[in-house]
Formats: structure tokens, C-alpha cells, sequence
């Protein structure tokens, strides 16, 4: 971490980069906190000891703590300081707060919670799909398919166009609710997704059913539509195992 001084430099007005310093602090603390380095229901050290821990200024901190708190993880009340809360009040569908969680995600058993999600949502917003989707959604359908199969050997890439794919089957359902939910699980998809896709080495099944999927949409079959839907869910429950073993491995 840089020195106190380097720090003061880095926040100087008009240095530009107090932003960068205010986020490495804030992913530091939130770190801290999945870590239970802060407990749930703890309280945080004082603003000036937090500044000596992490060597920046009370401006920085109280940024940082302002992030934090409208992401659920603490809360701060006048002449009672600040509380870590409980992590059922966490925003766990945030980008931020799931890339701080990185390694200690697997106590938290998100990854298995997403795919709960998934497993009640999907196969009826393939079956809804099936019958309300555009022509020109179905053609999203098939490019993002077309990119996970063509990039079936670089994780990154089949990561974003597997994320997409997801993305528009829940917005081609036409219902309002899932087209919601899609917006909301978007980070929490995409984490899973990736950690299940970097586990396995093989995606060739994973790239058919999709396809067949896109196929099921065209031909305006529900049924199908819906079966497949339920084979990739279960190609996701062995990727999950694979994925929870190999962060178990890195823990």
C-alpha cells in the first residue's frame, strides 16, 4: 500500500486520482468485512483509526464508508459510530460487493443461490420465448451463441457472450418481471457463469445445448424450448461442483 505521503499526493486537488485510492480503501474494508476481520455486528474502528490503518485521510475513509454503506454492508449512526450489518442486508447482487467477496464467496453459497434462482426462473422464460420472442431478439439469441461457440476455448470471451445470451432469453420472455430480474442477477450471473466456465475445460455441451435452444425459439416450440432450458441448468449443477471445488482448491 502506498505511504501516508504518497497517499496525501494522490488525493491533492486536481491530481486525479483520489477516485483510484477511495476504491482500492473502500474493496480493502470490504474485504476486511468478508473476511470477518469485522464481524457482522461489530463495530469499525474510529474514522481516525481507520485513516492510520489504511493510511489515507478522514475524507478518504468517510467516502469509502458512505460506498459501503449504501451497498448494506455497514451502517453509521450519529455518536454510535459504525456497524457492520448482517450479511442477509448485503447487496449481493452488486458487481462491486461480488468482486470483493472473490475468495470467500464460496461461505457465502451464492453461486448455489444464483442457480436456484435460475433453475425456478429460465425453463418458463424459454417456454415464454418460445412463443412471444422477436425475430430480431431470436437473432441476438443466435449471436451470442455464435460467439460462445467460437470462442469456446477463451473463458473471458465465452463468459461474456454466455452472460448475453442469458441476458436477452430473459428479456425475450416479454414479462415485465423477468426482464427486472434479468437487470438485477446480470453481476451475480455473470460471476457464476465465469467460475463455472474457467472449472471445466470442456464446453462443447454447453455450446450445443444453447444452440438447440436458439433452434427450440425458432421453430416456436414451448416444449422444447423448456427442455432445454432444464439441460443446461443441469450442465450448470456439474460446472457449480467443478467450480466450487476449484475455489476450494485456491482457498
Amino acid at each position: 500500500m502506498e505511504s501516508t505521503e504518497e497517499q496525501g499526493r494522490m488525493e491533492s486537488p486536481g491530481s486525479g486520482r483520489r477516485p483510484r485510492v477511495r476504491r482500492n480503501i473502500t474493496a480493502a474494508i470490504a474485504q476486511h468485512i468478508c473476511a470477518d476481520r469485522y464481524p457482522s455486528g461489530s463495530a469499525l474502528p474510529r474514522e481516525n483509526d481507520l485513516c492510520e490503518l489504511y493510511g489515507v485521510s478522514r475524507t478518504v475513509i468517510r467516502e469509502s464508508l458512505k460506498v459501503l454503506e449504501s451497498k448494506g454492508l455497514v451502517r453509521g449512526k450519529p455518536r454510535v459510530g459504525t456497524t457492520v450489518c448482517d450479511r442477509d442486508d448485503w447487496n449481493i447482487l452488486d458487481a462491486e460487493v461480488l468482486d470483493w467477496m472473490g475468495p470467500y464467496i464460496k461461505d457465502f453459497d451464492l453461486l448455489g443461490c444464483i442457480l436456484e434462482a435460475r433453475r425456478t426462473i429460465e425453463p418458463a422464460a424459454a417456454e415464454y420465448a418460445a412463443e412471444r420472442a422477436s425475430a430480431q431478439e431470436i437473432a441476438d439469441l443466435d449471436k451470442a451463441w455464435r460467439q460462445m461457440r467460437d470462442s469456446a476455448g477463451e473463458p473471458e470471451s465465452f463468459t461474456d457472450a454466455d452472460v448475453m445470451f442469458h441476458t436477452v432469453l430473459l428479456t425475450a420472455s416479454h414479462n415485465q418481471v423477468f426482464r427486472r430480474l434479468s437487470s438485477a442477477i446480470h453481476a451475480a450471473l455473470k460471476y457464476a457463469l465465469h467460475a463455472s466456465n474457467i472449472a471445466v475445460e470442456n464446453r462443447e455441451d454447453a455450446v450445443l445445448v444453447h444452440g438447440q435452444l436458439v433452434e427450440a425459439l425458432r421453430m416456436r416450440d414451448k416444449t422444447a424450448a423448456r427442455e432445454c432450458a432444464n439441460r443446461m441448468l443441469d450442465l450448470a449443477v456439474r460446472d457449480l461442483d467443478a467450480a466450487e471445488k476449484a475455489i476450494g482448491r485456491t482457498k
